[in-house]
């Protein structure tokens, strides 16, 4: 056999091999630019997520640390004022006696606008419950007045001065609270019954719950 016939013979064994379309070179960078997109936005959305959740965090904790601040302040105001009304109630019984005892009660009157500032300057406030219309939040009723000549529900005397913080009512102001002379006890102050038992325990025999 010749040298050219054993030649063409090995061609044709040779395997035939598919011939495939390369892919042309913008859809490659097509795609690698859509992949790199989602990757982009995915990493985006993660980042300002991470970002919502430590603000968040960040709030929560300054929140919890004032409102610690806040009940730490708060228990030991509750424990001060007892003794301030004390106090106040001794001053109040000085306007009949001696020239001397009344300088020496202005002094001490001096001395309570002290005690009260330094509330004051802490947030803590006293406030006016004559002449308001009862607030079971605010007031605490004890006694009551039937007298035609009050409007229903208002409060005609205030034994106790309430005080809040905030817009916290940290101690209820104790007060007598007008009623209709032929009002019968459930109906003469609308007041959450929850309340009722512990109003009815401080009340004289002659007063009722609101």
């Amino acid at each position: 056999m010749t040298k050219q016939h054993k030649d063409s013979s090995e061609k044709k064994e040779e395997p035939e091999v598919q011939k495939q379309e390369p892919t042309s070179v913008q859809e490659l960078l097509k795609e690698s630019y859509e992949n790199a997109m989602r990757e982009l936005n995915d990493y985006k959305d993660k980042y300002f997520r991470a970002i919502a959740e430590n603000e968040n965090m960040r709030k929560r904790l300054q929140r919890e640390k004032l409102e610690s601040q806040t009940f730490a302040i708060q228990s030991v105001v509750l424990d001060f004022l007892q003794p301030l009304d004390h106090f106040e109630q001794a001053l109040k019984h000085t306007q009949n006696a001696t020239d001397e005892v009344k300088h020496w009660a202005l002094g001490f009157q001096m001395i309570l606008q002290q005690f009260k500032q330094v509330l004051s300057d802490n947030g803590v406030l006293e406030f006016e419950a004559l002449g308001q219309q009862f607030d079971p939040h605010a007031h605490e009723a004890i006694e009551i007045e039937r007298d035609p000549k009050y409007q229903e529900g208002t409060v005609v005397e205030e034994f106790v001065r309430g005080y809040k913080m905030g817009s916290w009512i940290i101690r209820p102001a104790k007060v007598k609270v007008a009623a209709p002379p032929s009002a019968t006890v459930e109906n003469e102050v609308n007041i959450d019954p929850i309340d009722t038992p512990k109003i009815r325990d401080e009340a004289s025999d002659d007063s009722c719950a609101f």
